[in-house]
């Protein structure tokens, strides 16, 4: 069994942090069980499947608000089960996805979050880490959120910040909640040289981690909102220092690089 024995501070039922519903799936029963039994106690309700299709079937039937999902499982792998969950259906926004995996090679964790995982944890792992990681993803929901935040826009771009909704010349876009952090980020801090340290830091939250995770993102989100992700010009690399978000420049009589916020909702 592949999970480090932390029972530290963190892993026990916190008065009114529970609330979410986690799937967790894995074909190991122990790894599943001892995996199950932390965000139990503290305070979510978890169902468990052990391959893609039950998988599958248990997000549709219980909705839940995360997945935390093996990569390697018999027959539909986790990166398959992680594109139909991206996927959505109904209207309703895909789930958020914690990837686990017990492979140790970079290729696999980006290749993980190249279809869509929201974050990963590598085997072995600390269960309270996980709990920490669910928690940190959940945060990010609608309903955490004040309706009192403003509308960003900026080149073409509208972002609903409490309804964590964002569009691109009026079509939606489909952002994964860590994406969506990151575009919100770059337009509340546009000229900032943000450096791959900082962003995972103010982004992720987590002062060290796996700096691909950063790169990835980046990548993704440009082939979302740039109009040539191979020729970006909102979100720039500064070579040897990170990136830079330049919005297109404004009208006449507007702030140009600025990023309007709107206080009214239709």
């Amino acid at each position: 069994m592949a999970i480090s024995n932390d029972t530290g501070p963190g892993t026990g039922r916190t008065s009114g942090d529970g609330a979410g519903r986690v799937l967790v799936v894995d074909d190991d029963p122990t790894v599943s069980e001892v995996v199950t039994g932390y965000p139990e106690r503290a305070g979510f309700t978890v169902h468990r499947a052990g391959d893609g299709p039950a998988a599958l079937e248990s997000a549709a039937r219980h909705r839940p608000d995360l997945v935390v999902l093996d990569l390697m499982l018999p027959g539909t792998d986790g990166l398959e089960v992680c594109r139909r969950l991206r996927a959505g259906g109904n209207g309703r926004p895909p789930v958020p996805v914690v990837m686990l995996t017990a492979r140790g090679d970079e290729d696999d964790r980006i290749l993980g979050l190249e279809v869509g995982a929201d974050d990963y944890v590598t085997k072995p792992f600390s269960p309270r880490e996980l709990v920490l990681r669910v928690r940190s993803v959940l945060r990010r929901s609608p309903s955490t959120a004040s309706v009192d935040e403003p509308l960003l826009v900026v080149a073409g771009l509208a972002v609903d910040v409490a309804f964590r909704r964002a569009t691109r010349d009026g079509s939606e876009l489909a952002l994964t909640l860590r994406e969506f952090d990151l575009l919100v980020y770059f337009l509340r801090h546009p000229g900032q040289v943000c450096d791959r340290e900082r962003l995972m830091r103010e982004v992720w939250g987590w002062e060290h981690g796996d700096l691909s995770t950063v790169t990835v993102h980046v990548r993704r989100l440009r082939s979302k909102i740039e109009h040539d992700p191979a020729d970006p010009q909102l979100i720039r690399t500064v070579r040897g220092a990170g990136y830079r978000f330049e919005p297109a420049p404004r009208p006449p009589g507007g702030t140009p690089g600025a990023v309007r916020a709107e206080e009214g909702r239709a």
